[in-house]
């Protein structure tokens, strides 16, 4: 079975939490192949997707957006998960708020979406991603539950294990 791992992260929060989930997929004996969004041309020979994003500003990156746009039709016909990595604001656990990134991934119909909490360092950030996150209320820290991350990617792999 060969996964891809798209990934499209701002200050490298979302790749680490991408890293856990690749780590429990291989673990499973799943080929998995990590690209960025941006960079897959074709998706042929994949089996199934896993997508993530960073969220800024409640969206996905564009790149990620454009990704699910190029390979829609595709998307449909196989088994896709998805998560999103941001809103440190928010108490630790796996929030599930299509809502906010619901025109992005209603149409394809993912297998499941969870939002991770991320990490916010000020010293990362340009000055303008640090006013917006100030003025949202955000709380310098490292948000991250990589066992909620483990736990998830380990589901994912034996769902695919067991024959979806």
């Amino acid at each position: 079975m060969k996964i891809l791992l798209t990934v499209s992260s701002r200050h490298g929060t979302t790749d680490e939490v991408a890293d856990v989930i690749a780590e429990q997929l291989r673990a499973a004996g799943i080929d998995v192949v990590r690209a960025r969004p941006e960079d897959v041309t074709d998706i042929e020979g994949y089996d199934a997707f896993i997508l993530g994003s960073a969220v800024y500003m409640t969206q996905w990156t564009d790149e990620a957006v454009d990704f699910t746009r190029r390979f829609r039709d595709a998307l449909r016909d196989r088994p896709v998960w998805a998560f999103s990595v941001g809103l440190s604001v928010l108490p630790k656990g796996g929030l599930s708020d299509l809502n906010r990134i619901g025109p992005v991934l209603l149409p394809i119909e993912p297998e499941d979406h969870l939002t991770f909490p991320g990490r916010f360092e000020p010293d990362r950030l340009s000055l303008r991603e640090r006013s917006i996150a100030r003025v949202g209320g955000a709380t310098e820290g490292d948000f991250r539950d990589l066992d909620a991350v483990r736990e998830w990617g380990a589901s994912i792999a034996a769902t695919l294990c067991n024959g979806l």
